[in-house]
């Protein structure tokens, strides 16, 4: 025991109210990931992530950050998070495949591909992750974006990393679920593990529970998961998520569950949400911050009840901003396109430290935000049951707050790893200069530079290359 009253313990962090200031930021867009198209009646279009690299770019963000270059993750990289045997499904797997044999659709499904049954019981047949072209690529592309933004916060090069076509935490080890297929989050947060950071916090703020994210580190104790989300325990994917549900063995009270009623705005929610990471950061005193910032949450969204507004929404980044910790900002779920591009164009904005009216420049997206009068804040009529909700919200903070003293007891007892004022042992050495792309050799080959302008995709190149795709399908069926 005397080893361990000797042990030095790095202080509780400090928030700033303002944000903490300006702050070196890093930014992941690839164009090619708004390509992807999940079908017709889908939900998911990831094509909001150009949409928001639009609009962003409207705002002159992009000078005001480094860009990171377009890196797709390996298949060693994604063996983090998933089995070799279903990464060789996703390698293989594409919709020819699927819908000329049986036993590859048998085999898909038994991971959660194509056309299932409904796990809540509903008897129907669903396809929330179809077998879609260019499935593998997509996987390698979305997840190297937060491997990426994560080295370049090992780096130490950067306070801030962003990945918005990131965030799909709902992706198991052997399956896919919730319209992921590959968990970049549980990737990104190993490789911080193995980078320079001892302690990693994981935020969810996303309307669905984390769970794919939660259930890959309920026995890590140096992960620390708390989810926000909405919550029913019957129909509301995933189903899980309650507030009882708080980890195990040694990880114990390292998961956090906040669950919430449909219209949790944005006043109840920050009575929820401040006090509560006040204590998280207090208690496990995180090193790096990953934070899942999914716009299903906001009023208005297609699939999902809750109420926050923009601003509501980007109170909580601002609000982690505010620790002067290195944070790592992802996507995650959203389903009305323009409000969801809003949002993240306005967290770009408080990562940076910057502010950015009201008004929304004119772009190539603009049409978009016709519904919304060309306001990037928008407004939408609050769903709130009142009193009831209020009484619920009480009883979810107490029991929270109970998990954290039993945490907070939990640690004092337990031995010290790591000194407060050095880096982990396993620590990897990563040159941040090598991950941007304004530090790129200007030799380079201009088609490979043209491709790393990341976003100045305009509708000719668009057609250009879905041109080219279909002429080397022609190709194909004629040699065959």
């Amino acid at each position: 025991m005397d080893k361990d009253k000797n042990c030095s313990v790095a202080p509780p962090p400090q928030q700033h109210a303002d944000g903490g200031g300006k702050k070196r930021v890093c930014y992941y867009y690839d164009p090619r990931i708004s390509y992807v198209d999940y079908g017709e009646k889908h939900e998911m279009v990831p094509h909001r992530v150009a949409m928001t690299h639009g609009l962003v770019k409207s705002y002159g963000l992009l000078d005001l950050m480094d860009r990171l270059r377009v890196a797709p993750a390996t298949k060693e990289d994604l063996l983090l998070a998933h089995s070799e045997d279903y990464l060789n499904l996703l390698r293989d797997l594409t919709p020819a495949a699927y819908d000329n044999d049986e036993a590859t659709r048998k085999r898909a499904a038994e991971h959660r591909l194509g056309s299932v049954p409904d796990e809540g019981g509903s008897g129907c047949l669903i396809s929330d992750n179809p077998v879609i072209e260019d499935l593998w690529d997509y996987c390698l592309r979305y997840a190297g974006g937060s491997l990426a933004a994560a080295r370049a916060l090992a780096s130490g090069r950067y306070e801030i990393a962003i990945n918005w076509s990131g965030g799909m935490h709902h992706a198991c080890e052997d399956k896919a679920s919730g319209f992921c297929y590959v968990n970049d989050i549980v990737v990104a947060i190993k490789a911080l593990l193995v980078g320079r950071f001892e302690r990693v916090l994981y935020v969810d703020i996303d309307a669905h529970h984390g769970d794919g994210v939660e259930n890959a580190f309920l026995k890590e104790s140096r992960v620390m998961t708390v989810s926000f989300h909405q919550y029913d325990g019957k129909k509301f994917f995933p189903r899980t998520g309650d507030v009882k549900d708080v980890g195990a063995t040694e990880a114990m009270y390292r998961t956090l569950n906040v669950p919430l009623d449909p219209g949790t705005g944005d006043v109840r929610y920050h009575k929820l949400f401040q006090p509560i990471m006040e204590r998280v950061m207090d208690v496990f005193r995180p090193d790096a911050v990953v934070l899942q910032c999914g716009a299903d949450s906001l009023a208005g969204d297609r699939i999902a009840g809750l109420g926050l507004s923009v601003r509501g929404h980007g109170k909580c980044v601002r609000f982690l901003c505010g620790y002067d910790l290195p944070l790592l900002l992802l996507g995650g779920g959203g389903y009305t396109i323009n409000h969801v591009a809003s949002c993240w164009c306005y967290e770009t904005a408080v990562a940076i430290g910057k502010e950015i009216p009201d008004d929304i420049p004119h772009h190539e997206y603009d049409k978009y935000y016709q519904s919304q009068g060309y306001k990037l804040h928008y407004h939408e009529a609050d769903r709130s049951n009142g009193k009831a909700q209020t009484k619920h919200m009480a009883e979810v903070k107490q029991r929270v707050m109970e998990h954290l003293d039993q945490l907070s007891d939990l640690m004092a007892a337990a031995p010290c790893t790591q000194p407060a004022d050095k880096e982990p042992s396993h620590a990897i050495v990563i040159d941040g200069d090598a991950l941007a792309v304004d530090r790129l050799l200007r030799g380079e080959d201009p088609v490979e530079r043209l491709y790393r302008r990341c976003g100045e995709v305009d509708l000719t190149e668009f057609l250009m290359d879905l041109g080219e795709k279909e002429l080397m399908k022609r190709r194909k069926v004629d040699l065959d």
